[in-house]
C-alpha cells in the first residue's frame, strides 16, 4: 500500500511516498518559492538509492507545485509508482484543529469548508494546509484525504493545563486556552520510546523535547499529553530559532508605544525576530551560535544560556507535575544531534538522578540510543522524530475503515 504525505507551508510543498507494507520511503522531496512573485521555483527530488534530482521550475501555486511532484512519482524513468492509482491515500498535516478535530480525519468538502473557519488561529499555515488538500482533491479525485492535527495529541490536557487565568467567557466564546503543537511528533515519540523501553505506551510517562528551531517539550502520563510548552500559538514557551518564548505580556504594548508599532509587526517581532537570533544578534541557527561562542562572541553566550535555562526549568517543573518519570527524551534538529545541549541539560538535572554516558553522547547523532547509565534514575533517550510516518500510519487506519464503510 503506497501513501502520499503532505506537509503544504505557506511557500513551500514538502512530500514523502511510504510503501506502508514495510514502512520505507520510496521517495521525498521538496518544492520552494511557491507564490514567490519573480522567482522560479527550487525543486528537490530524491528517490530512494537514487540521485537526488534539483531543478528550477516555473510552478506559481500549490496546485501546480503538486502537479509537478505527481509528474516526478509517475515518470517512467525517474518515478517509483507506475502509475497514480498506485497511492491508495494522501495524509497532510495541518496546523490547527482547534477543539474541532482532536483526532486525525478523514476529510469531504464539508470538513474542508470547517478548516476554512479556523483559519483565524494559524493564519501564516492554515490557509497553505488547506491549499494543499484542495490541489490533492482536485487532481487525485476519489483518493481518500486524511488531516492529522499538530494539536490533537494535547486535547487530552486538563483544564488546569490548557486554560489561562484570563475571564472565563473569552475561553467559551473564542476558545482561548492552550492547544500545543508539535503534536504529532511527540505522539511518536511517546509510541516509539515505549517500544524501545519495552512498554506499553498506556503506561509510561515521558518528558518528550522536541528541539529545534521550533521547541516545545510535552508531558506524557500514562501515554496521554498531561501538559506541554506552547500554547495558543507555537509562540508560548522554550527559547526558540526566531521566538522569544514566554514573556511578561505587558512587554507588548509598552514596546508598541515605545517603538510605534502596529500589532502586527509586534506579532513579527516575537515570532521572526526575537528568540536565539534576537539575542545573539548572530543567527537562529544553535550551530552558527555554537562557532561565534568559539570565537568569544558574548551574545551568542548569552542566547545560549537563556535557552538552556528555560529549557532545564520546564523539564524541571514537567518531571514534578507528573510526579516523576519514566524517562526524558531529545529529538529535533538539535535534541537529535547537540550533544553539548543534552550534557549541559542533564548535568542540571543531576539533582533528578539523571546520568548519562558521555563519551557514548558525544557520538550520538540522528540515531536512537539509551543514553543513561545503570544507576540512573530516569532514562535518558535520543530517538529521532518522524512525523511523517505517523501520519502515514494514521492516513492507512483511516483509508482502511473508509473502504470497509
Amino acid at each position: 500500500m503506497k501513501i502520499l504525505v503532505i506537509n503544504s507551508g505557506s511557500s513551500s510543498l514538502k512530500y514523502k511516498v511510504f510503501d506502508m507494507t514495510d514502512e520505507s520511503v520510496l521517495a521525498s522531496g521538496l518544492v520552494e518559492k511557491i507564490g514567490i512573485p519573480g522567482d522560479s521555483q527550487l525543486v528537490t527530488y530524491q528517490p530512494t538509492g537514487k540521485d537526488k534530482i534539483k531543478a528550477e521550475e516555473t510552478l506559481p501555486t500549490h496546485r501546480d507545485a503538486l502537479r509537478h511532484v505527481l509528474e516526478q512519482l509517475s515518470n517512467p524513468e525517474i518515478g517509483v509508482l507506475d502509475s497514480l492509482s498506485e497511492i491508495r491515500a494522501v495524509g497532510h498535516r495541518v496546523l490547527h484543529g482547534k477543539e474541532v478535530f482532536t483526532e486525525s480525519t478523514l476529510l469531504s468538502a464539508n470538513e474542508v469548508d470547517v478548516l476554512k473557519t479556523l483559519i483565524e488561529v494559524g493564519p501564516l499555515h492554515m490557509p497553505a494546509n488547506i491549499m494543499g488538500i484542495e490541489a490533492c482533491m482536485t487532481l487525485m479525485p476519489g483518493t481518500p484525504q486524511v488531516a492529522v492535527f499538530d494539536t490533537a495529541f494535547h486535547q487530552t490536557m486538563p483544564k488546569a493545563s490548557y486554560l489561562y487565568a484570563l475571564p472565563y467567557e473569552y475561553y467559551k466564546e473564542f476558545g482561548i486556552r492552550r492547544y500545543g503543537f508539535h503534536g504529532t511528533s511527540h505522539r511518536y515519540l511517546t509510541q516509539r520510546t515505549a517500544e524501545l523501553m519495552g512498554k506499553d505506551s498506556a503506561d509510561i510517562t515521558l518528558i518528550t523535547c522536541h528541539l529545534g528551531n521550533g521547541s516545545s517539550l510535552a508531558a506524557v502520563k500514562d501515554g496521554k499529553c498531561y501538559d506541554t510548552s506552547m500554547g495558543f500559538t507555537p509562540l508560548e514557551g522554550l527559547v526558540m530559532g526566531t521566538r522569544c518564548g514566554d514573556i511578561d505580556p505587558a512587554i507588548i504594548p509598552f514596546l508598541g508605544n515605545k517603538l510605534n508599532l502596529s500589532w502586527d509587526e509586534l506579532d513579527t517581532l516575537m515570532n521572526k525576530k526575537s528568540g536565539l537570533l534576537g539575542l545573539s544578534g548572530v543567527s537562529s541557527d544553535m550551530r552558527d551560535l555554537g562557532a561565534a561562542r568559539e570565537q568569544g562572541n558574548e551574545r551568542a553566550q548569552i542566547a545560549f544560556d537563556v535557552f538552556l535555562h528555560r529549557l532545564v526549568a520546564y523539564i524541571g517543573a514537567f518531571y514534578v507535575e507528573l510526579g516523576g518519570a519514566d524517562a526524558i527524551v531529545f529529538a529535533g534538529g538539535i535534541g537529535e544531534n547537540d550533544a553539548e545541549v543534552r550534557e549541559l541539560v542533564c548535568d542540571r538535572l543531576a539533582v533528578l538522578g539523571v546520568a548519562i554516558d558521555r563519551e557514548l553522547n558525544r557520538t550520538v547523532r540522528s540515531k536512537e540510543v539509551k543514553l543513561s547509565t545503570d544507576d540512573s534514575s530516569i532514562e535518558v533517550w535520543v530517538v529521532p522524530t518522524d512525523e511523517e510516518l505517523m501520519i502515514a500510519r494514521d492516513t492507512v487506519a483511516l483509508s482502511n475503515e473508509a473502504v470497509q464503510a
